[in-house]
This record gives C-alpha cells, sequence and structure tokens, in this order.
C-alpha cells in the first residue's frame, strides 16, 4: 500500500516536502493556488483553499490532508472532518496559529509563559496599555500576519487608527493584540513533531535572527542554550503541542528576555523557516518528520549531524532575476555548503532560497554560510 499525502498551498514548504516523499515511497500530491509556485513539481492541481467543494476534491484522491500555510477557513477544514477526512494537524489545534488573540488566551489558561497582552477593541483601550507599560507596546492584527506583515510598535492608538478603522468597516467586529515591548537578548525557537497516537519528539532549540521583521540566519543549536533555556524551551514546547493538540510539526517562536524569563511569540503549525537547517544538519529533517507524524508513522531520531549548523536565508536576489550564475559561484567558493532554491523569481524581501552550512567550529560555519548567500545578494 502506498501511503498518499495531500498538501493544500502550494509554496516552498510543500516543495521540500517532495525528497523525503519519494524517498519514504509516499505519494505526495499538492493543492496549489496558482499555475507555476515553488511546489509546481508536485501539484497535482490548483484551485482555492477557501472553496469547501475544490478541497473536498482534493481530499478525497489522498489519505490524510496537511499544510503549507495556515490560511484555510476553519469551515473547510471542520466540513473535512466531520465528512471523515484526516486533516494533520486538525482545526481545533490549528485555530490557535489561525487567531494570536485566541492563542494567548489559551496559553494563558494553560499557564505558559508569555509577554504581557490584551486585546483591545477601540483606541482608547490600546491607550490604556500603553499608559501600564511604559508608553510603547506592539500591535498586531489578530488573523493573517506573518514576516513582519500585521506587526507594529506603536507608541500612541493614533499609528494603529487605519487597522482600528478596517475592524469598524468590516462589520463583523473584532479587537487587535496589544503585547508589552519586550526587551531580549535574542529570539529562539523550539521545532516539536507529534503523532495522532501522541509520540513526541523535539530538535534542540535554535537561536534566529530577524531583519526587517524576517528571519535572516538560523544557528542550531542556539549557542550557550544547554541547560536552563533548552531545558525551558523543551517543555514549553512539549506542553503547547500535548495540550493544543498539535499533529505534524510545530514551531515555538520564543524570546529569551534580558531579565533571563523565556517567553511564547508566535506559533506556526507547519514546518517552519527555523527548521529548514534540519534538511541537512539533523538525522531526520521536519519535513521527512511532519510526513511520518501525519500518517502516524514512528518518528526519527532528531539529533545533530555535526556539532553546529547555521541556515542563511537568501532575500530578495539580484536584480537581474540571474539565479544560475550566482548559485555556480556560490557552489564553487564553499563547496561544504548545501544550496536550496525554490524555483521563486527575485523580489524584494522575498524568500526565494537557503543556504546551510554544518561543522564543528561555529566561527568558520557563520563564516562560509553568509558567504555563499552573499553571492545572491542584489
Amino acid at each position: 500500500m502506498t501511503f498518499r499525502v495531500g498538501v493544500i498551498g502550494g509554496g516552498q514548504l510543500a516543495r521540500m516536502m517532495v525528497p523525503p516523499a519519494i524517498e519514504l515511497g509516499i505519494d505526495i500530491r499538492v493543492l496549489a493556488e496558482a499555475e507555476g509556485m515553488s511546489a509546481a513539481i508536485a501539484a497535482t492541481g490548483v484551485g482555492d483553499y477557501t472553496d469547501l467543494e475544490t478541497v473536498r476534491r482534493f481530499a478525497e484522491t489522498v489519505d490524510v490532508v496537511t499544510f503549507d500555510h495556515e490560511h484555510v477557513p476553519q469551515s473547510v477544514l471542520r466540513a473535512l472532518v466531520e465528512a471523515g477526512v484526516a486533516v494533520h494537524p486538525g482545526p481545533d489545534a490549528l485555530q490557535f496559529a489561525q487567531d494570536k488573540l485566541a492563542m494567548r488566551e489559551r496559553l494563558g489558561e494553560l499557564g505558559v509563559p508569555m509577554p504581557d497582552w490584551a486585546r483591545v477593541e477601540t483606541p482608547a483601550e490600546l491607550e490604556e496599555f500603553l499608559a501600564g507599560h511604559g508608553g510603547r507596546a506592539v500591535v498586531k492584527t489578530a488573523r493573517g500576519g506573518y514576516d513582519g506583515k500585521g506587526v507594529r510598535v506603536v507608541e500612541s492608538a493614533a499609528q494603529a487608527e487605519d487597522w482600528f478603522r478596517a475592524l469598524d468597516e468590516d462589520g463583523r467586529g473584532g479587537a487587535l493584540l496589544v503585547e508589552e515591548l519586550v526587551e531580549f537578548r535574542r529570539e529562539l525557537a523550539q521545532l516539536v513533531a507529534r503523532r495522532p497516537s501522541g509520540d513526541l519528539t523535539l530538535w534542540p532549540v535554535v537561536e534566529s535572527v530577524q531583519k526587517n521583521g524576517v528571519c535572516a540566519e538560523v544557528i542550531a543549536p542556539a549557542p550557550g542554550s544547554a541547560g536552563r533555556v533548552a531545558e525551558m524551551a523543551a517543555r514549553i514546547g512539549t506542553t503547547v503541542a500535548e495540550e493544543l493538540g498539535v499533529t505534524g510539526v510545530l514551531a515555538v517562536e520564543l524570546f529569551e528576555t534580558t531579565d533571563e524569563r523565556i517567553l511564547v511569540n508566535e506559533l506556526a503549525m507547519r514546518p517552519h523557516n527555523t527548521g529548514h537547517w534540519t534538511i541537512d544538519g539533523s538525522t531526520t529533517s521536519q519535513f521527512e518528520q511532519h510526513l511520518r507524524a501525519v500518517l502516524d508513522l514512528p518518528l526519527g531520531a532528531t539529533g545533530h549531524r555535526e556539532p553546529w549548523s547555521v541556515m542563511i536565508n537568501i532575500l530578495g536576489g539580484p536584480a537581474d532575476g540571474d539565479l544560475d550564475g550566482p548559485a555556480a559561484r556560490a557552489l564553487a567558493d564553499q563547496p561544504t555548503a548545501k544550496l536550496h532554491l525554490y524555483g521563486k523569481g527575485p523580489r524584494p524581501g522575498r524568500k526565494i532560497g537557503h543556504v546551510t552550512v554544518s561543522g564543528a567550529e561555529l566561527d568558520a560555519v557563520v563564516f562560509d554560510a553568509r558567504a555563499a548567500a552573499a553571492f545572491f545578494d542584489d
């Protein structure tokens, strides 16, 4: 029997599930949003993931449905589950990745450490929060934000006036999320994989470096994290995965604060940018593990192949659109680098690929990874 996995969304995450699917003998199928997307190599259909009939027809061709993103509406997800379709992660878990306010409320009930936060429906409520938190705070839209979108640091409610106006014009009510502006030493990420039967594995906690709200670099494991930091990150990741009933890969983005706290920033219930290093640096990549998990197959080991791995995102790319030349030069100059291009055209700020280097000396690994990625700079 051949397992059939259906992935909704045709981006680079779906694309990177293809090689491990081939290795495991899995028939992987992709419902892409448009022709020519990153995962076109596995796209068996193009359609609207918000349309129930489109998604239902796609689901009929596979054994389990999973995702490249978290934007499929709850109404569609729940209709699939009611029809007996295996959906991983399921709607009960995904709602907390889709709605930041719901996420904060649920994690608060579980006692998971987070920044101080509030639900604000009016400018006056935002001003009240600002007054109690030093006059500055982070405001987020409850749904839809990623890679720095839907996130603002504000000093007055007027700086979020357009978002409040959009809520009023929507006519369905709603609110924004406001959080304390955390003084953090660095950002971390804990990746977890969990099967429907409950088995769970974790990769070592990693450090991520953001530029303009977008993940630029990942160091695995996070330097200086052995002991307390790793234990706290693992405990938080395990609690979130088990208590929210997540199946597949979960990424818990964290702040390590200047006063020694470890706080949850965001959740992603799918393979995640901070886990791309696992393709080349771990015994089992996050993409193979995700496929194993959603099919309820035994999970693989998550140890390092080398003491250190560094992943650098290739953002934007050369203005002339030529990727072949930079790729050839990067591979020639840095033979230990592993290059992954996503089949996307260059565009300012766009993730078009990544480079990973692994080795025994962190400084050398960082240097080689940055040197390889630099060939793609505009």
